[in-house]
């Protein structure tokens, strides 16, 4: 897949509905009843990505000051939703022992994961920052993990919502109704192709999750940490 023409076409189509005000609002950001939960592996940006893209954050604040913006600590990019966010999700009826090992035999081979964040893409409820591989290893990396998954008994639920194919990371959620959707976009325009910065991830992250990523209800279960030659 071409990540520049899926970014570009993701954007046309969004900001169409975005102008149109047939985005989606998501009710359960501020729901505390919301018992969503799953297990992840995903990478983290550096701290100078991370204050790049606040700047860009403090730029959509003063058009939507009231949408939902995500704190350095939350953002990430998704390697793969090993188990997706459902009501009732438990730790204590899995062995994560075995989920590290599989994980870590998906892991041999795989050097580095290189990261660069250049632009912005939207969906029908988010605002993202576009990241590019700088090579293919985050697909092979992907690709071991769902043969190596669903070759085992283990309990997982790769694909089942979507196949991953980007390496994006969600950085603002519509979360009221837009006050000025013609200027949100007109701000967005601006950062279109801004370059972000880029990062080379020295560990992945196994984490116990919500449907957001929230510093205050994620568990990290295990760093795995790459190799460098």
């Amino acid at each position: 897949m071409n990540l520049s023409e899926h970014y570009n076409a993701l954007f046309k189509k969004s900001s169409e509905l975005i102008l149109s005000e047939n985005y989606t609002i998501d009710s359960k950001i501020s729901d505390d009843s919301d018992k969503r939960f799953g297990l992840t592996l995903l990478v983290r940006p550096n701290n100078e990505i991370k204050a790049n893209i606040q700047s860009f954050l403090k730029e959509l604040k003063k058009t939507e000051p009231n949408q939902y913006y995500y704190p350095n600590s939350d953002i990430h990019i998704t390697i793969m939703s090993i188990i997706s966010c459902y009501e009732g999700f438990s730790l204590d009826k899995f062995n994560m022992s075995e989920y590290v090992e599989i994980i870590e035999k998906s892991l041999v081979d795989v050097n580095e994961i290189e990261i660069d964040y250049q632009g912005i893409t939207l969906s029908p409820s988010a605002v993202m920052i576009q990241g590019f591989p700088s090579d293919n290893s985050l697909n092979v990396l992907r690709d071991k993990l769902r043969d190596n998954f669903k070759n085992s008994s283990l309990t997982q639920s790769i694909d089942s919502r979507y196949s991953i194919v980007t390496a994006h990371s969600t950085v603002m959620r519509f979360q009221k109704k837009l006050e000025n959707p013609k200027k949100l976009i007109e701000v967005i325009e601006k950062f279109r192709t801004h370059n972000f910065g880029k990062f080379t991830a020295e560990k992945i992250e196994l984490v116990f999750n919500d449907w957001y990523q929230r510093e205050r209800k994620t568990t990290t279960l295990c760093d795995l940490y790459l190799k460098f030659f």
